[in-house]
């Protein structure tokens, strides 16, 4: 790098005027001062100075400065970037609008990314070409790093060219590096390649398959296909089980947009398998590589506990206990305040005789049901209702509330179940409502996608179901639902200024859940089906509510986890119930989740206990692998361990097929006072990167009547001459 250098002074005619008139007087009054001393060799020394301190701050008057130029060596630069991440692979650039073939987005941009292109700009600039590089499949694109540490980068930058689809997924917006480029007036020209519209694709987005399911039980398999395609047609999806199980559902895809169906699946045996869900390729689909989605699922034994409080037996209790005292994978226990009997209790093998006495005894419990009991003498009592309060928010079992003809629910509101509770009563009708005439249960939207009042495999099956089931003929007073519940079906005909009755709501409290069904007529849809709906309802309630809580469970130990289907780059909340050897809540000890991941990568999440009451300990862990990840859950504290798999689904950020995004790159190219155009405009930008003026000199500037040294050059003079002059005895 060459450099000149020079001395300037911020100079006036009247400043200089002055200068000289000032510095002449001193040379005048100087002069004759010394011819008075008789021109004595010490005096005139001491004169001689004074005029050096006075040329001295007259030249500091008018303002020097040493000014340094620098002029680099080499020439300005212009830097083309270009993208060459996976989205480049899609084929939707338009060749020949007459025969209307088409190309990939990276064949497209081809010939900018040779230096041939840029020839007529090597003449006055060093044209650098670099990739925009995907590190791996699952990696996405990120635009603002390349641009923000361009200048870095390349010395003497005086351009930029981005080549891309827009379309970036991690890091910083890149228009705010675009900003940072713009401070350094450095245009940002782009060239857009691909186009705006979503090719015509089938793509099966999700596969929402349990984690867990049951022998003997049947799994619904939830998928959505989206749809660009402008007409809707009718296709297959086909269902693949690890066993050789093929499923098949006809399903009718929408236009452009999404459908969701299920497939339903009854698994005989236990184990763990695998699903692949396909949808045929259409004749008009240009991607095939989305159509198709694994997912894990492990089939067990079921075992679940179930806890049901009732007062008087009413025919819903009798019909329930019945139901579920003959399904093999539920046991049940029952405890009856029946006014009429002389012990709390009942009359055989399924019959507690009092309520759990404490956290241990209550903890086994799923799914607790409520009937129309209360707080109250003989009943439960507030200690009791904390049990179940905490059983559900921290152990993550269900509670199902039934209320009666007697009201005693009344009771619970101002107890500690008084927070769970979803709905609102109204406190001057405890008893309910009865009729003469039955009514029935209507569902809400949000209850026709529901899978508690799934009675049906087809939506329209089940819609007609509902709307023929026998009604009921009490209900209770509900005034409305509370906030952040879900009503799943309201009264057919009652309303009141909030609207249509709510009779099925549920909510989620704490890690568990809460229903309230406001009938006790459901046992009447035994009528002319037996079991049918009546046991197929309580039965899918019961496992919805049950569902989390057994996700993975050992002696001592249970462990669940949300989301239930983690994909890459998920937070992984991990919830673990641990109990001493001795079988009680372990209130403080060191709970770890050792992790492998399907690389064998180990990672180690230490939970934190969240109180010593209930044995909770939650963690977090964030998955960067698909696959199958094993997952041991220890103490040092029990003298079990607990072991289970977690699958993560691999999802990458960058995708082939998705639409192209020239408002990111316009954005960009206005940001920075530049202009965007398509793959065969290049020469456009060509001529506007030629007629760049050359990068203005690099300036230093040294003022030299205000530097720090200079001023104390001066006191310094001062000082000696006022010192001289006293000690020849002039002061």
């Amino acid at each position: 790098m060459n450099s000149v250098q020079q001395l300037t002074f911020m100079t006036t005619a009247t400043g200089v005027a002055v200068s000289v008139a000032i510095v002449l007087t001193v040379i005048a009054i100087s002069a004759y001062s010394w011819s008075r001393s008789g021109y004595s060799l010490t005096h005139g020394l001491q004169e001689l100075l004074r005029v050096v301190i006075v040329i001295l701050i007259a030249v500091l008057f008018n303002q020097p400065e040493w000014v340094e130029e620098f002029r680099p060596e080499t020439k300005p630069a212009i830097a083309i970037l270009y993208d060459d991440s996976r989205s480049m692979e899609t084929q939707d650039v338009a060749m020949h609008e007459a025969t209307r073939s088409i190309m990939s987005r990276r064949e497209a941009i081809a010939p900018l990314t040779e230096t041939e292109t840029w020839q007529k700009l090597a003449r006055r600039f060093d044209v650098v070409v670099e990739p925009i590089v995907q590190n791996t499949e699952e990696s996405g694109t990120n635009l603002y790093d390349p641009l923000h540490n361009v200048s870095d980068r390349v010395k003497n930058l005086l351009g930029v060219v981005l080549i891309s689809d827009g379309d970036w997924n991690t890091g910083k917006p890149p228009v705010e590096a675009a900003s940072r480029l713009r401070l350094q007036k450095i245009p940002v020209y782009t060239v857009a390649a691909g186009s705006e519209n979503r090719l015509p694709d089938i793509e099966l987005t999700a596969v929402d398959l349990p984690t867990i399911g049951v022998a003997g039980k049947s799994v619904r398999i939830p998928f959505t296909i989206e749809s660009s395609l402008p007409r809707e047609y009718l296709t297959t999806v086909t269902a693949t089980t690890s066993s050789g199980e093929t499923l098949t559902k006809d399903v009718r895809v929408a236009p452009a947009g999404k459908t969701s169906d299920a497939i339903v699946w009854n698994p005989l045996t236990e184990g763990n398998f695998t699903v692949t869900l396909e949808v045929p390729q259409h004749t008009d689909e240009l991607i095939l590589d989305n159509n198709a989605r694994t997912a894990p699922i492990s089939i067990r034994e079921e075992k679940l506990r179930v806890l049901i409080v009732e007062s008087v037996p009413r025919w819903e209790y009798r019909y329930l206990r019945n139901a579920l005292s003959r399904d093999p994978g539920v046991e049940v226990s029952c405890l009856l305040f029946h006014p009429g009997l002389s012990k709390t209790g009942g009359g055989s093998s399924d019959y507690i005789k009092q309520f759990p006495a404490s956290i241990e005894e209550i903890a086994p419990y799923d799914v607790v049901f409520l009937g129309d009991v209360g707080v109250e003498p003989d009943q439960l009592t507030t200690e009791q209702c904390e049990l179940i309060k905490g059983l559900i928010e921290k152990q993550a079992s269900g509670l199902i509330l039934m209320p009666g003809w007697q009201g005693r629910h009344s009771t619970l509101i101002d107890s500690p179940l008084g927070e769970l509770y979803p709905v609102q009563l109204d406190p001057l009708q405890e008893g309910g409502w009865g009729s003469r005439t039955a009514s029935i249960l209507e569902l809400t939207e949000t209850g026709r996608r529901s899978l508690l009042t799934r009675l049906a495999d087809t939506a329209e099956e089940n819609l007609q179901i509902w709307e023929t089931l026998p009604g009921f003929q009490w209900y209770a007073a509900v005034v409305r639902a509370k906030a952040g519940t879900e009503t799943l079906a309201v009264h057919g005909d009652m309303s009141n200024e909030y609207g249509r009755l709510p009779l099925l709501v549920t909510r989620t409290y704490g890690a568990g859940k809460v229903l309230f069904m406001g009938t006790d007529g459901a046992w009447r849809w035994r009528k002319g089906v037996e079991d049918q709906f009546h046991y197929r309802f309580w039965g899918q309630v019961i496992r919805w509510m049950a569902y989390q809580r057994n996700m993975a469970k050992g002696e001592n130990m249970r462990l669940f986890y949300t989301p239930e289907q983690p994909e890459v780059r998920n937070t992984l909340s991990l919830t673990a119930h641990v109990m001493s050897d001795s079988g009680e809540p372990l209130s403080k000890g060191d709970v770890i989740a050792r992790i492998k991941a399907p690389s064998g990568k180990l990672e180690t999440v230490r939970l934190q206990s969240e109180g010593a009451e209930w044995g909770v300990f939650r963690g977090q862990f964030t998955t960067s692998e698909a696959g199958a990840h094993q997952v041991t859950l220890a103490s040092g504290q029990t003298s079990t361990t607990l072991q289970t798999e977690v699958y993560v689904q691999g999802q990458a950020l960058e995708l082939i097929g998705k639409p192209a995004r020239p408002d990111v790159l316009e954005e960009i190219a206005r940001m920075t006072d530049a202009a965007m155009v398509g793959p065969n405009e290049v020469e456009r930008i060509v001529q506007s990167l030629s007629t760049l003026p050359q990068p203005p000199l690099s300036v230093r500037r040294l003022q030299l009547w205000s530097h720090p040294a200079i001023a104390g050059v001066v006191v310094v003079l001062l000082g000696i001459f006022w010192v001289w002059r006293k000690a020849t005895g002039l002061v």
